[in-house]
């Protein structure tokens, strides 16, 4: 089994469970904890007993953002190296996106900066209502850039710009008014709601699952006739699986 330094893997059953383990730093994202969490999301995906990931932080923050180490190695490197820095980070959101299974995140508390946009890039961001989420970036004169291809697609187009151009957190109340995520859940019962929540998605036909995520995310930028020739091709394929055909079986019998 693969061993972590900054953060921590466990099978609970169907679910993956990835936490940044870094609570005296916020779980700040380093090179180490990026390529970990790479690593971690590869034995999700590989694995066939696990059906949905679930990253979450350990402590009180979700996640900070961007090491204060890696932001001044940011200051000093090369725009060579600095791209081959940010390749990384493109890398494991396009995993995330590309991952056959649920990516979920379990905000408490701080999610910002980069930690803001590791929530966003998963599949399904659930929250407990003190949580807070944003991108300061621009206070310091940088960008959300990487992230934006996908807040883009979660958020209004206004929303978006007064995101990551305001640099203030909001709560996670009005980051589900926006659609920026999905549920918030009461501190108190956080962890119950989590484990509930995940725990029945994981009981969803894994088949449909996939399918239903790579097709959702293949129509970006599609014109509307490819959208759905696409959606008929899914069709055709999802009647051919043995979930589907145990499930219409299982219905008619009603």
């Amino acid at each position: 089994m693969t061993q972590y330094s900054k953060i921590n893997y466990a099978a609970d059953g169907a679910i993956a469970r990835i936490t940044l383990n870094r609570p005296e730093k916020r779980n700040a994202l380093d090179d180490t904890i990026v390529r970990e969490l790479k690593s971690a999301l590869g034995q999700a995906g590989e694995s066939p007993d696990i059906r949905l990931a679930l990253i979450e932080g350990a402590g009180s923050d979700f996640c900070s953002g961007a090491d204060l180490s890696v932001l001044e190695r940011i200051a000093q490197s090369s725009i060579l190296e600095n791209l081959e820095d940010t390749a990384s980070l493109m890398e494991l959101f396009l995993q995330i996106r590309n991952l056959p299974k649920p990516v979920v995140a379990a905000v408490r508390g701080r999610a910002l900066a980069g930690g803001c946009g590791l929530a966003t890039a998963c599949d399904i961001i659930l929250a407990s209502e003190s949580a807070q989420f944003g991108y300061p970036e621009v206070k310091i004169g940088f960008i959300p850039a990487m992230v934006m291809a996908i807040l883009r697609r979660s958020v209004s187009e206004k929303r978006a710009f007064e995101l990551i151009t305001n640099g203030e957190p909001i709560t996670a109340a009005l980051a589900e008014r926006i659609g920026l995520i999905n549920q918030v859940y009461p501190d108190a019962v956080f962890d119950e709601k989590v484990t509930e929540y995940t725990s029945t998605l994981a009981r969803r036909s894994a088949s449909a699952i996939f399918l239903s995520k790579r097709l959702l995310y293949q129509m970006d930028g599609m014109s509307f006739e490819n959208a759905l020739k696409s959606g008929m091709d899914a069709n055709t394929i999802c009647r051919m699986t043995k979930d589907c055909q145990q499930g219409i079986a299982k219905f008619l019998k009603k």
